[in-house]
């Protein structure tokens, strides 16, 4: 620390003195003890201090006397600028005036320091032994003090010849000069002591190193650095500390051996130090005292040899700490060892013979040179001294090294001189005198007991009467100078004083060890936490390094989603405005003419899928086309596509092959349930405005587009990167039928989550959404296909498979959803059909509507296209479904086995065909005809038609290349058998004119079919009969199974190129991008098999006849002799039962049929589902004599009628019909219309009692219709109104309200407006799985909307057909419409007149059965008639019932008829449309 620091802090510990001395009466013997001190410590610290701040005093009270004498002019350059800077500035002049305790620089002692010591000494006075030693080395000090301005007043001359002498710094030029020996070293030590902590210490001297001793160290650290900045203008205390030194010595040894005033045993270092053979120097006594922490004087030392190992050790101890020395940062100058003064105290010959005045002044020499054994300094050298002066200062010495006092000087001659020296010694020690004398009193009996002369007299006697008889203070110093005196302070107060000092230097050496070793520790600790700051602070810059990353990611999203949602706004407005024109212009809307239906109308097939995932739905193109100025290929393009194909082949064959690695699959992690779901749940949590962000690609037919895929907590987003060049070259045609390209999907319409193969990479995932699309995206890993179904909602693969709605289950490979799905059994056991169980395998397996490569195959299932007629019992019509296509023809299997077993090419696997059975190009080839296939095929083509004679133009022309063509061996797609438009140029295309001179329009088809409706059928048909029903696993087995690769692969001639099959290439581990761009365009251009689903033969399906006797089973083979009527129930109430509704299911609540009158009595009559036939599981004949329907008890007791009656009032206009009436599916809630305050209500069945009233229409609402319900209850309700529009409602069957939102139950919103009519509605049907709504006005015409509110068109009846009152929709497809007067007619969804017929009854209730097949009417002549839909042909006509028929309805098994009667009563009819069916009648 700086000097002026340690100044300040010397001031600040003094003050704490002065408290502790002066205004504490406090005993410390209770502190010392907590500290570990010995008794009295505090105070003997308190002594040193205030010892060490009066030398200060002193010295600084010197070098004022010094400035004022001028006498620096004799001291050379460098060694004034040393004193001036290292003294004078230092310790004077950084001292403000007002604050420097010097009063008076010509006293010995000022004022305070007096009062201090006097304190000091008798402030425990009655502790009489502490007392006693204080005393002691009191009086040893003021002595010294006293004899040495004596001398200094006597010689003033000596100082600047010393301060001269000390420049040259050499050992060997002054060492026969007493002052010069002592001087150069005081200043050596002041220049090395500017290091405070030296004095710190070392570990073990004492065993009270605690705070209170700590406080005693750093008092002297900085005192003696303070000392030491004052002693660099040395001082006549050297010389005469110098002279009392030799004193000691003289005496030392015998004191050495008395303990009777020791307070401290030396501990083994001191005792190491304190070696006989050396000189003693007492000046290290006062020094110690005078600058106890700062020890730097290096006087009286010995030369620079060891002759005790002990010494050279204590030397060389100093060096230990002179890393920590340096980190004060304060310079510090060593000596080296030739300038080291050494005074050979240890002999007579120490007196300097140029000491003139003789050599009683050094009896204080030694004071000046502080032992640096006592106090520690830095250097080695340093070290080597104070040893030096240590043991010499232990060891004492004789008298004899002492001259006489009384040789001091003789009286000058001059008596001006003589009393100019007295009035000196006056004042400068009348304060200091009468303190002497005031201890010599006060401690008279000790101090005569102890200071004894060299024949054992008591000197204080002496002295006491002397100083009673003058009180002169020469008298008092005479005395002090006498040899007696002088010997006798020396042999016995010094000891006091040396006891004190080496108290003082044990302190500091432990203090000092103490310090360096917390200081170690701290800067461990500090270095520690340098390096813990380091790395936080890297850390931290690290993180805000990642924060404003993440930031700009952030922001770069946020502008990612607002373009998107820009984008996407303009997409949906633009829909809007198209919606609006259409409502508007439309031939039926506000400014519509019949001139406009005169315009041509193009349509596309739309996306939305039913349930068996057929896509039926036509809607309007604003984009079509008759591409007229489109041209036919030539047959010489083919030829260079061929080239091209085959070059691509050979160039990039080889290294593609090298790629080939085993079968790849996306791991299910979810074996382990409870992992799954931690892991579900830990998503769950997630939160943030983007879950998850990654860069994607939308695919879609024949167009993948790259973009960013955004995943919030409630949405996904996808927005494609319109600066992608690859973007860019796409035909800008396509672009409006690719959906999703500003996509927006909320969490709540996604229904299943796939995972898919793209380019045969597992790295694709599919979506279905709740509108029935669904969207497919592909990633660039698997890993990332794993976060984005974790962050998508747990649906799993939906809920129609039998698997659990889990995020594992969407993880799954093709194959573990196989054998997880109940589907297979299903199939087997009859449950559901050939078709949907094929399109359940293209689903699992990865074929896609998304990817025209891996577009869904079905098989071709008939042969014969070309008889008249077709017979579905012959088996030569169908085809063997154990061969693959390829295979069929005797002849050209031949030759593909050659291929096989000939082939040649080396660097590619041996196969059967060079094409497959499914690509993107065959999938086109047969739905040209078809927006958006059409756009597809020509952006596909070069925007040209296939050349005619390639182009599908007819099925029976397909089925022969399909035998004889080596590169044909197409199978189909599952639009044969669901999709007839397909076969019809609706749009007028010019597909060109074959060789033969015929032009191509529509498809030609076989002779059987006279329209394409009657093929689809047919064609439908054989799909499900059973010669392919016994069959169908073997194609499975070719397809999707175990034949489908591997040596079974080979024995079927069923082996495809080898870049068809999955996990033949790692697209990855192709580095360069012109070959992975041809590997790509390979696999686009050769197909691709579907994922293999399973490794052993497919079970087959169980025969109709293993299945008769289950009650769920048809009733194909059953006993046909049952009555055609089961029961009768007439209720009590003669009301005509105008509504009935069958919810028979199981499951329910309460299977009831609801019946209601047209006095809006209901009633919930119990259905028991007992009917069984004998012989059947579960028969028994206590069940046998149930009936199936029970009467509703309230009813039929007439007791709770109030309980069964709506009677709120309806419109007085209203004729109540069936049409009124809506039953939920669970029978717990009924809709009524028709209320003159233009709401429809909803009814508890429980309690009659109403539960919501729904407004929406202008006028009365006039009929009611409900979808069919799905999981949970969920159905849209329609509403017709005499204001000429119809609201769509959903109803909630968790709140079992209309509307989703249960708080706003009074006023829900509709989510569809349907207009178009311009009368009453009286007649409505809507089907949700087609998401159609068709509807009919009193005078016509019936008009079909979208559930989305969209017009599609007018189902157009022929001439009289105007006015329609019932309509029944078929998931199928089918439209019944009944009109006035016994007219039937029978539409396609698609607009399409299929039938029609006129009956003589007037019809009150028509029903289509669940497949669309048969329809059931009934009328006022009361006859249930049964009909087959597609042609209106009659099958059944039951007996006549004595009233009318008001409504109808089938039981969930489609074998009860229950119909409601105009007598007010209901009849259970026995049905079985399965007796109907052709296989039925041709064969069993």
């Amino acid at each position: 620390m700086s000097s002026e620091t340690a100044i300040t802090f010397l001031s600040r510990l003094m003050v704490m003195v002065d408290v502790l001395v002066f205004s504490s009466s406090l005993n410390f013997s209770e502190i010392e003890a907590e500290k570990n001190m010995s008794s009295g410590g505090l105070m003997r610290q308190c002594l040193r201090l205030v010892c060490c701040v009066a030398v200060r005093n002193c010295l600084e009270c010197r070098q004022r006397h010094r400035e004022r004498g001028n006498t620096s002019s004799i001291l050379n350059n460098k060694t004034q600028e040393i004193l001036h800077n290292a003294t004078s500035k230092t310790a004077i002049e950084t001292l403000p005036s007002n604050l420097s305790p010097i009063k008076d620089p010509d006293r010995l002692l000022q004022d305070v320091d007096i009062n201090r010591l006097r304190a000091v000494v008798f402030r425990d006075v009655d502790d009489s032994k502490q007392a006693q030693f204080l005393a002691l080395a009191v009086v040893y000090f003021i002595s010294v003090l006293m004899v040495s301005k004596y001398r200094d007043i006597l010689e003033p001359q000596r100082e600047t010849v010393r301060i001269s002498s000390q420049s040259g710094r050499s050992m060997r030029q002054e060492i026969n000069s007493p002052t010069s020996t002592e001087t150069a070293p005081t200043f050596e030590c002041s220049k090395d002591h500017l290091v405070p902590s030296e004095d710190f210490h070392t570990e073990s001297f004492l065993p009270h190193t605690d705070s209170g001793i700590g406080e005693e160290q750093v008092a002297s650290v900085l005192n003696g650095s303070d000392v030491d900045h004052s002693v660099g203008g040395t001082s006549v205390v050297n010389d005469l500390i110098s002279t009392l030194s030799s004193e000691v010595n003289k005496s030392q040894e015998s004191l050495s051996e008395s303990s009777s005033v020791e307070v401290l045993k030396p501990t083994s270092s001191v005792t190491s130090i304190s070696q006989p053979s050396k000189g003693i120097n007492v000046k290290e006594i006062l020094k110690s005292l005078v600058a106890a922490p700062m020890e730097g004087m290096e006087a009286g030392v010995e030369p620079l040899s060891y002759p005790d190992p002990a010494a050279k050790a204590q030397a060389m101890l100093p060096m230990q700490f002179h890393s920590f020395d340096r980190s004060v940062v304060v310079p510090v100058k060593k000596t080296s060892p030739g300038s080291l003064a050494v005074n050979t105290l240890g002999s007579s010959s120490s007196t300097s013979p140029g000491l003139t005045t003789g050599s009683t002044p050094n009896i204080f020499a030694a004071t000046s040179a502080t032992p640096k054994s006592m106090i520690n300094t830095t250097g080695a050298t340093d070290a080597a001294a104070s040893t030096s002066s240590s043991s010499s200062f232990v060891n004492g010495a004789t008298s004899k090294n002492l001259p006489a006092v009384q040789t001091v000087a003789p009286m000058p001659e001059d008596t001006v001189e003589n009393m100019s020296i007295t009035t000196k010694l006056e004042r400068a020690l009348e304060k200091v005198a009468p303190l002497l004398r005031e201890i010599f009193v006060d401690f008279a009996p000790f101090l005569s007991r102890t200071l004894l002369g060299s024949h054992g007299q008591e000197l204080l006697i002496e002295g006491l009467v002397c100083m009673k008889s003058s009180t002169s203070v020469v008298e008092l110093v005479m005395l002090l100078c006498s040899q007696e005196w002088q010997n006798s302070i020396q042999k016995n107060a010094g000891l006091a004083f040396i006891e004190l000092i080496n108290e003082g230097r044990l302190l500091c050496h432990a203090m000092k060890d103490h310090i360096v070793r917390v200081a170690n520790e701290a800067e461990f600790i500090l270095n520690r936490q340098r390096a813990e700051d380091v790395h936080k602070h890297a850390e931290f810059e690290s993180n805000c390094a990642q924060y404003a990353a993440d930031r700009k990611e952030e922001e770069k999203m946020c502008d990612h989603l607002i373009c998107a949602a820009k984008h996407r706004d303009h997409v949906t407005a633009n829909q809007l405005k198209q919606k609006i024109v259409n409502i508007l212009t439309n031939k039926h809307g506000a400014w519509g003419t019949l001139a406009q239906s005169q315009l041509h109308d193009f349509w596309r097939l739309d996306y939305w899928e039913d349930d068996l995932r057929r896509r039926r739905r036509f809607v309007r193109n604003p984009f079509g086309s008759t591409h007229l100025d489109v041209v036919c290929k030539e047959l010489q393009e083919y030829a260079s596509e061929k080239d091209e194909v085959v070059k691509s082949k050979t160039v990039y064959r080889s290294p593609t092959v090298t790629t080939q690695n085993s079968e790849t699959e996306l791991i299910l992690d979810g074996d382990d349930d409870a992992v799954s779901l931690l892991q579900e749940k830990e998503m769950d949590n997630l939160g943030g405005p983007v879950v998850l962000s990654s860069p994607a690609q939308l695919v879609a037919p024949v167009l993948v587009a790259r973009g960013t895929l955004s995943i919030t907590t409630t949405e996904i987003y996808f927005e494609v990167d319109e600066d992608d060049p690859a973007f860019k070259r796409v035909d800008s045609k396509v672009l409006p039928y690719t959906e999703g390209l500003h996509g927006k999907w909320m969490f709540s319409e996604i229904r299943a989550v796939f995972t898919r193969r793209y380019l045969l990479q597992n790295t694709a995932l599919e979506v279905f959404m709740a509108n029935r699309t669904s969207v497919m995206f592909n990633f660039p890993d698997q890993a990332t296909v794993k976060k984005v179904v974790y962050s998508l909602p747990r649906v799993g693969v939906g809920t129609s498979y039998g698997l659990p709605q889990a995020r594992r289950i969407s993880l799954a490979t093709p194959r573990q959803l196989f054998k997880s799905s109940n589907m297979t059994q299903r199939w087997q056991r009859r449950e559901i059909s050939n078709f949907e169980y094929l399109m359940f395998l293209n689903t699992i397996s990865g074929r896609t509507y998304n990817d025209l490569n891996q577009y869904p195959v079905f098989p071709w299932v008939l042969t014969n296209y070309d008889s008249e007629e077709l017979d579905l019992t012959l088996p030569a019509n169908f085809r063997d479904l154990s061969k693959p296509i390829g295979a069929l023809n005797p002849k050209r299997a031949a030759f593909f086995t050659e291929r096989y077993e000939s082939w040649e090419d080396d660097q590619t696997p041996p196969c059967h065909y060079n094409t497959h059975y499914s690509t993107a190009a065959t999938t086109l080839h047969w739905l040209v005809r078809i927006e958006p296939f059409t756009m597809f095929f020509l952006s596909a083509n070069n925007n040209k038609f296939d050349h005619p004679d390639r182009t599908f133009s007819g099925i029976s022309r397909s089925w022969r290349n399909c035998q004889r063509d080596t590169s044909d061996v197409k199978e189909l797609i599952p639009e044969f058998y669901y999709l007839p438009e397909m076969f019809v140029n609706s749009n007028g295309y010019h597909l060109g004119m074959r060789e033969d001179r015929t032009m191509i329009c529509d498809v030609d088809l076989p002779a059987w079919a006279k329209k394409p409706e009657d093929f689809v059928r047919i064609n439908r048909m054989a799909l499900e009969s059973e010669f392919v029903s016994c069959q169908l696993h073997q194609w499975i087995d070719l397809i999707f199974g175990y034949k489908q690769r591997g040596p079974e692969a080979m024995r079927a001639l069923n082996v495809f190129h080898y870049l068809t099959y999955e996990g033949s290439v790692n697209l990855d581990s192709i580095t360069d991008p012109l070959l992975r761009e041809a590997t790509e365009a390979q696999i686009q251009s050769f197909g691709q098999t579907p994922s293999q689903l399973l490794i052993e033969p497919h079970p087959p399906r169980s025969s109709a006849m293993h299945l008769c006797f289950l009650p769920q089973s048809p009733l194909m083979f059953k006993d046909q002799m049952q009555q055609d009527v089961i029961m009768v129930l007439k209720f009590p109430s003669n009301s005509p039962v105008t509504h009935v509704a069958a919810n028979t299911l199981p499951h329910l609540t309460i299977p009831a049929v609801v019946t209601v009158t047209c006095s809006r009595l209901f009633a919930v009559n119990r259905w028991h589902n007992t009917v069984g036939l004998r012989g059947a599981p579960g028969y028994s004949l206590e069940q046998a004599h149930h009936l199936p329907i029970e009467m509703d008890s309230l009813v039929a007791n007439n007791t709770g009628s109030n309980k069964r009656q709506i009677t709120d009032l309806v419109d007085q206009s209203i004729q109540i019909t069936t049409h009124c009436f809506v039953v939920t599916a669970d029978n717990r809630y009924i809709l009524v219309c028709g209320f003159w305050d233009k709401s429809f209500r909803v009814y508890s069945s429980e309690t009659g009692k109403l539960t919501q009233i729904v407004f929406g229409h202008w006028d009365v609402v006039t009929c009611l219709a409900r979808s069919e319900s799905y999981i949970g209850g969920d159905c849209y309700i329609v509403s017709g109104s005499r204001d000429a529009t119809l609201l769509l409602w959903y109803w909630s069957g968790r709140h079992h309200i209309i509307g989703d939102n249960p708080n706003n139950s009074d006023y829900p919103a509709p989510r569809a407006v349907l207009t178009g009519h311009d009368q009453e509605v009286v007649c409505v049907s809507v089907c949700a799985e087609l998401g159609l709504v068709i509807s009919g006005a009193k005078e016509g015409p019936c008009l079909v909307h979208t559930i989305t509110g969209d017009l599609l068109r007018a189902l157009e009846g022929p001439e009289h057909y105007l006015c329609p009152r019932l309509i029944s929709v078929s998931s199928e497809g089918h439209c019944i419409i009944y009109y006035e007067r016994g007219r039937f007619c029978n539409f396609s969804i698609n607009g399409k007149l299929l039938a029609q017929m006129e009956v003589n009854d007037s019809t009150r209730a028509i029903l289509l059965s669940s497949d669309g097949h048969n329809l059931v009417t009934g009328g006022d002549n009361g006859v249930v008639e049964v009909w087959q839909a597609c042609d209106f042909k009659q099958l059944y006509i039951y007996p006549g019932c004595d009233a009318g028929i008001r409504a109808m309805d089938l039981s969930h098994d489609q074998r009860t008829l229950i119909t409601g009667m105009a007598s007010g009563s209901i009849v259970a009819f026995n049905i079985d449309f399965n007796r109907w069916h052709y296989e039925h009648q041709n064969r069993y």
